[in-house]
């Protein structure tokens, strides 16, 4: 499961087995996790443990980091 980013201590990465999907982006941090779609839009699967605040920090490292997820995922199910 290749890590993208560490940003405030949340581990964002996707696994392996998502290349049948569209384009997304797991989080992780203690007992939190999430799941954010990247395309066709920015949205969030689910959010599980985490806080308002929390997930709006998410969503703004997503965004601000959107493209450089997007070409690390096309670059790792291009294989």
């Amino acid at each position: 499961m290749p890590t993208v980013l560490l940003i405030n201590g949340y581990r964002f990465h996707f696994y392996a087995t998502d290349k049948n999907e569209p384009c997304h982006i797991h989080v992780s941090k203690g007992d939190g996790y999430a799941k954010i779609w990247l395309e066709p839009n920015l949205e969030s699967a689910y959010f599980y443990n985490y806080k308002s605040q929390e997930k709006r920090e998410i969503m703004a490292i997503i965004e601000n980091n959107q493209e450089f997820i997007k070409e690390k995922w096309y670059e790792y199910f291009k294989k």
